[in-house]
């Protein structure tokens, strides 16, 4: 696709649309638009964009679209997977200045949320007034909602609640023509034809922009209980998290964490934590609800099944600052690990029974290419994230090997029923893997969809799969 640069004709357009003070230019103001927190990649736009209304959104796009001008919509640039990067240049559309709460709707436990607020802001909104909004992830202190709906996120509560899907329940878009459409209903039920906003849903950005998100709320739980469990081996941690389900428990959070893993959480945070010598792996495990006598006899049940796996020791957090600290150590994980070391980050998802056999796996092809590897992440569905370590590798092998082994894992991923992304996304720098798991018939279908939203391809291209 051949699209234009912004002349000085467009820039002064742009400024007339949305006002001179929300747009920038020059190099020093737009590195922070360059990167995500994908690895070492930057892409500078020509121009930044900083958006107030949907008629402002609708204006840009328009007039973007009528000039092949691409654009990538970005939210607060957390992402994993390059997916708000500008690797085609042109606009970058910035959400930071939606950032409003519009109203909360405690008789219909819904909410109307613009895209730019942060995700845990809009759960302490909730929360103090009993309700709950279970999509957590580890970056909700800064992450946008916006962002989380474009990348499908989940976060530790997935295992009970489910994802940001069940989540949604409607959204207003800006099409990339500029028209603006609402994609459902505010109800809970919806069979009235495609269902244009679990499409949405993890687009990546890829098919219109998000103004306004109508979101489900569900009542707060009163009580909950953690533990933390240590293990011998990784095998024996997750073999035990299958076998917590089948005993009929169904924790609100399971995350698994390697050794190494909090070893570098304890040395960067100094978060104080009693670690044994043949203390190999831990999982992390919360239950909720309503009543204090279930919690503790669910508490019990679990004790029973880490037993018949060989768990060595189990921290039972007394004080809601215990919880605190524990819960300190996984969501510090991912930034501890990556100030340790050159870094890529997978994230690999199967059917929760398979994690032996997957943790098992990138194991051997760290062994086979060179590479070490710290794994970590929510176990209770599956979701293992992958931190590859360049360590000892020579720059040679890590530029030329590694996507070798990186396909490995995702082959393996595939086979034991699993896909290549359970939250982070494929945007840029997983595109390459995609037919593992998927055939021709689905990037026919893909791309259909895609010409159908937006037919002169000007939005966030180059992510996903290529025109």
């Amino acid at each position: 696709m051949a699209y234009n640069k912004i002349t000085d004709e467009l820039l002064n357009a742009i400024k007339k649309l949305i006002g001179d003070d929300a747009v920038i230019t020059t190099q020093a103001e737009m590195e922070k638009y360059s990167h995500d927190e994908t690895e070492d990649l930057r892409y500078y736009p020509e121009v930044v964009a900083k958006p107030k209304s949907t008629q402002e959104v609708s204006a840009l796009l328009k007039l973007c679209n009528e000039h092949l001008i691409p654009v990538t919509p970005r939210g607060a640039g957390t992402g994993l997977s390059g997916g708000a990067l500008p690797v085609m240049g042109g606009l970058v559309i910035a959400m930071e200045r939606f950032n409003k709460i519009l109203n909360i709707d405690e008789q219909n436990l819904q909410a109307t949320v613009e895209p730019g607020v942060i995700t845990e802001e809009f759960m302490n909104k909730i929360a103090a007034k009993g309700l709950l909004y279970p999509i957590d992830p580890a970056s909700k202190g800064s992450c946008f909602i916006g962002g989380n709906v474009s990348h499908g996120s989940g976060g530790p509560r997935v295992v009970k609640y489910g994802t940001i899907r069940e989540y949604i329940l409607n959204l207003e878009l800006v099409l990339p023509s500029g028209e603006v459409i609402w994609t459902g209903a505010n109800t809970l039920k919806y069979s009235s034809g495609y269902n244009l906003t679990q499409l949405i849903i993890g687009s990546e950005g890829t098919l219109g922009i998000v103004t306004k998100i109508v979101v489900k709320l569900i009542p707060a739980p009163t009580v909950d209980a953690l533990l933390m469990a240590s293990f011998n081996s990784n095998d024996e941690a997750c073999s035990a998290v299958s076998a917590i389900f089948r005993a009929g428990i169904v924790p609100s959070a399971l995350e698994f964490m390697e050794r190494r893993g909090v070893e570098w959480v304890i040395e960067k945070d100094g978060i104080v934590f009693d670690l044994k010598d043949n203390d190999a792996a831990f999982l992390l495990i919360e239950v909720d609800g309503n009543n204090q006598d279930v919690i503790f006899a669910d508490c019990e049940k679990i004790n029973t099944v880490l037993e018949e796996f060989g768990c060595t020791n189990v921290l039972f957090a007394e004080t809601v600052a215990q919880k605190e600290e524990l819960w300190r150590i996984r969501r510090t994980m991912g930034v501890s690990v990556k100030s340790n070391s050159v870094y890529k980050e997978e994230d690999t998802v199967v059917p929760r029974a398979a994690l032996p056999q997957l943790i098992k796996g990138i194991k051997a092809m760290g062994a086979k290419y060179g590479f070490e590897s710290v794994c970590y992440g929510h176990a209770g569905d599956g979701n293992l994230h992958v931190n590859i370590i360049k360590a000892n590798m020579s720059d040679e092998d890590w530029n030329t090997k590694l996507k070798d082994g990186i396909r490995e894992i995702f082959e393996l991923t595939v086979s034991l029923g699993g896909t290549l992304s359970g939250e982070h996304g494929i945007g840029l720098v997983q595109k390459e893997f995609m037919d593992i798991k998927y055939s021709p018939i689905h990037f026919e279908l893909w791309r259909g969809i895609k010409k159908v939203f937006d037919k002169n391809y000007i939005l966030n291209p180059g992510k996903i799969f290529d025109k």
